[in-house]
């Protein structure tokens, strides 16, 4: 498929958004059940929010650009029953909402007690944090299957689909949380790190499963199927358009095998190499030099990524448009 900047962005960032927020919401459950120490302010939390609702906006406001009428953007909601993308279009807003009202709660300092548990004492932002938590997961899903619903593309067809969505996500919105720890709480680089070499490290599994499945899967349809004839020397001589169309644009991206595999070699260096070392560094020598790099690293890596994942999907259309006489 021919891979849409739009789109890129759209789901490099929001995914980063999301793992940003399931990373501060993780680190405040674990300080209520006092397997860290309480040292975070709200300062920290409301801050985090800020940064994982602007990803999101930012998000938001690329995929417009793939809109071609976008004062009609509305009406993409209207088929929730069935469709994977009108349900990611009514998430996405909401867990922006969510995630506003978590930082202001913070920011204001209305955490109030709502309930006891034991020593354990639910506040009122756990609570949000807690609907947020499923609004996030909800997300990731909704967009991971709208690539993973497509039963005619095989690269995409796929739970790593969804899967991959979802760590890839998580592994940067944690690298940005201790980033943005080592300037509001350092004490909680370490966790952060912790949680972010975790992440990559299955990322890496789920995205090496899902390139040596679409390495060995071969097209459902061939030129014989396609017109009836079962002879083992059909030639196709022409794409069947004298100067190309949208079939010959839209869904091929036009690229050589070379530029493929460079790609595929510059993702997996950005996206998991240079952050787990960068990561493995700060649980010793933590700065803000070395989280900077990680973070950026892994998100222009996840624009290379993504490019790579639409590329990858192989239309059937194209067996038949490819051929130049």
């Amino acid at each position: 498929m021919q891979p849409a900047f739009s789109v890129i962005f759209l789901t490099t960032l929001i995914g980063m958004g999301q793992g940003l927020f399931l990373a501060i919401y993780t680190e405040q459950v674990y300080s209520v059940l006092n397997v860290l120490e309480k040292n975070s302010s709200n300062e920290f939390y409301s801050l985090a929010s800020a940064v994982s609702l602007a990803l999101l906006i930012l998000g938001l406001i690329a995929s417009i650009f793939h809109l071609g009428r976008p004062e009609r953007a509305w009406r993409a909601a209207s088929m929730w029953r069935t469709s994977w993308l009108s349900r990611e279009v009514i998430v996405l807003p909401t867990v922006m909402g969510l995630i506003f009202i978590y930082g202001i709660v913070h920011f204001m300092g209305w955490n109030l007690t709502i309930m006891t548990v034991g020593t354990v004492a639910i506040d009122l932002t756990l609570i949000i944090g807690a609907i947020t938590t499923l609004a996030v997961f909800s997300l990731y899903i909704a967009t991971g299957m709208i690539y993973a619903c497509l039963k005619f593309l095989q690269e995409w067809h796929s739970p790593l689909t969804v899967i991959n969505y979802l760590l890839l996500g998580s592994a940067s919105g944690f690298i940005m949380a201790t980033l943005i720890a080592s300037y509001k709480q350092p004490e909680l680089i370490s966790f952060f790190a912790g949680w972010s070499i975790m992440l990559l490290v299955l990322a890496f599994i789920f995205r090496m499963a899902s390139l040596m499945r679409n390495k060995r899967l071969r097209p459902k349809s061939t030129v014989q199927t396609a017109i009836g004839v079962r002879h083992n020397k059909i030639k196709q001589k022409s794409m069947g358009f004298m100067g190309g169309s949208m079939n010959t644009r839209d869904f091929f991206h036009g690229q050589t095998r070379l530029f493929l595999k460079s790609i595929k070699m510059i993702f997996l260096i950005m996206v998991f190499a240079i952050p787990l070392a960068m990561m493995i560094i700060s649980l010793f020598e933590p700065s803000l030099a070395v989280l900077v790099i990680a973070s950026a690293s892994i998100y222009i890596g996840l624009l290379a990524e993504r490019w790579y994942f639409f590329a990858e999907g192989n239309h059937p259309q194209n067996i038949y448009y490819q051929m130049i006489s």
